[in-house]
């Protein structure tokens, strides 16, 4: 793959990565850095950006959660809203593969842009015939 000529979606795995200096966090800046020195598309579902503050929230807190919210609104990231055929289409994949609900959304907007997910969440290796994965860590392909 390379890096600086494909969209890449974040998933919550990949933000917490960041956030919280977890294996990852530096092929996750080393996107940020491509997104702003080359104009690199970054995408996230809203679902996904909820998701990372609800688990800061209550792993971590409040505060720690609007921290996050704050640092996460200076990132190069596109956050794509949620519409009613996205709706539909998450539905789609969390009917046919056993995967989080909020996951689903991740799925399709790599889909829909032909980008990679970057992410380390073992459970979308059942969807790697449909989509792009980059995988965080030592899952790293």
């Amino acid at each position: 793959m390379n890096p600086e000529s494909e969209t890449i979606i974040l998933d919550s795995f990949a933000m917490l990565a960041y956030l919280e200096g977890e294996e990852g966090e530096e092929r996750v800046k080393e996107i940020f850095r491509n997104a702003e020195n080359v104009s690199q598309r970054v995408l996230m579902s809203m679902i996904n950006w909820g998701e990372v503050i609800y688990i800061t929230e209550r792993e971590r807190g409040l505060a720690k959660a609007q921290e996050a919210i704050a640092l996460m609104e200076q990132l190069p990231i596109e956050l794509c809203p949620v519409d009613r055929q996205t709706v539909l289409d998450a539905a789609n994949i969390k009917a046919n593969y056993a995967l989080a609900y909020a996951d689903a959304f991740a799925v399709v907007l790599a889909k829909k842009h032909d980008g990679f997910l970057l992410t380390g969440g073992p459970e979308y290796e059942q969807v790697q015939g449909i989509m792009k994965v980059e995988w965080l860590g030592e899952r790293t392909r």
